[in-house]
């Protein structure tokens, strides 16, 4: 590739931008949740003109979540690490553009149904 700009670009990566750039340096969301990542993202509402620290990143998480999708599906869509993403619907949800729908814990009865209800079946056999 040549032309303006080519020393950021390698053919086979694309374009090179470092996660920490994309991050501003944050390792962590901003708002302190931690998503896992089987929790379902879903858009909420769209920026309302230049909102500040949202970028073209924040956007394609926003267009792809009109249909909700979980936080492993948005990572491995955007071709970007799990902690990047992270920090990125930490910004959304700080903005309120985003809800998390976060998996409830499985309850200790509900264990002990599914294992009596497996051990019925080996039983059965």
């Amino acid at each position: 590739m040549t032309g303006p700009g080519s020393e950021w670009l390698d053919d086979e990566a694309g374009p090179i931008v470092r996660s920490y750039a994309l991050t501003r340096g944050r390792a962590r969301p901003a708002t302190g949740d931690a998503f896992d990542m089987i929790t379902i993202i879903s858009t909420a509402a769209r920026p309302r003109g230049g909102a500040p620290g949202i970028g073209p990143e924040h956007f394609d998480i926003l267009e792809m979540c009109v249909q909700p999708q979980p936080v492993a599906e948005i990572a491995a869509r955007l071709r970007l690490p799990l902690v990047v993403v992270r920090v990125l619907l930490g910004d959304l949800l700080h903005h309120r553009l985003i809800t998390a729908t976060r998996p409830r814990p499985e309850s200790t009865l509900s264990k002990e149904r599914l294992l009596r209800e497996v051990l019925h079946g080996l039983q059965a056999l």
